[in-house]
């Protein structure tokens, strides 16, 4: 059974990251089914509907290797791996000719590990906590010069802990959904479609999603909820979202303070929906 819809103290996740679902979740608990064994999401970002809700089992999936490596490593050595993260939170690394060799040292390692403990790294010390590749895969996000990143320890061994009920893969969606069976639930926080004229907004995913791959996603959704399988799908509220979300059974509306922009009096609030296919 899912968390209670009442209940206000959530958990944050230890990622900045953006499109974060912390901010919402009262909106999601409001539409997402309370009665399953199991929660399928096949877009981790930062797991705040995994941290935040209460079902018996998880299978959590993203195409980004550099994600799922890390959720492992928490979920395998807890303490142990948050203790050598930490070692990288340290005034010496934060300046920007440290965070530029730390990022080389991040695009060409091959040591998982230490490649996750950098992700953190990066995550806390990049520009606006963004997760950016280039065409060749490597890391490219600006340091971002804050005073003092914050090491999320607190964060980190909640989500250690509760990942014992979870199964962290490297998969797309269509490899996810296809897992999906009677008993699950579902919920999707696909990249989002663009706002138009709000280029800020168009980051969520450093390979990009197209409308095709939007299309093909209610696709799927529709033929597990066919199965008895409820699925729930976020994203802006566009006439392109309101054109291929049309089906589903429910939908829901209501405005969300976009976090992107460093600049706080550029942060604007956006039409955000939430429709599940039942």
């Amino acid at each position: 059974m899912a968390a209670d819809k009442n209940h206000k103290s959530y958990h944050r996740p230890f990622l900045k990251w953006a499109g974060n679902k912390y901010r919402v979740m009262d909106e999601i608990h409001k539409m997402l089914p309370a009665e399953g064994e199991r929660l399928i999401e096949p877009f981790a970002g930062s797991a705040a509907v995994f941290l935040n809700t209460d079902y018996k089992r998880y299978l959590i999936t993203d195409s980004n290797p550099d994600l799922i490596h890390l959720y492992n490593y928490l979920k395998k050595e807890g303490r142990d791996f948050i203790r050598y993260c930490r070692h990288y939170f340290t005034p010496q690394n934060n300046t920007p000719e440290k965070y530029y060799y730390l990022r080389d040292q991040f695009n060409n390692t091959t040591n998982t590990r230490k490649r996750s403990a950098l992700f953190i790294y990066l995550n806390r010390h990049g520009y606006n906590g963004l997760c950016r590749y280039n065409s060749n895969g490597g890391f490219n996000v600006p340091f971002g010069r804050y005073k003092a990143p914050y090491f999320p320890q607190k964060e980190m061994e909640f989500f250690s802990s509760k990942a014992k009920k979870a199964t962290f893969r490297v998969a797309s969606f269509e490899t996810t959904l296809a897992k999906a069976k009677p008993g699950d639930i579902v919920y999707c926080d696909p990249p989002y479609v663009a706002l138009s004229g709000s280029a800020n907004f168009t980051s969520y995913h450093t390979g990009g999603f197209s409308e095709a791959q939007q299309i093909e996603l209610v696709d799927s959704a529709k033929q597990v909820a066919a199965k008895g399988i409820p699925v729930l799908i976020s994203n802006h509220k566009t006439e392109f979202t309101d054109k291929i979300y049309k089906p589903a059974k429910q939908h829901s509306y209501f405005m969300v303070r976009r976090f992107i922009s460093c600049n706080g009096s550029k942060r604007k609030s956006a039409g955000e929906v939430l429709a599940l296919f039942a």
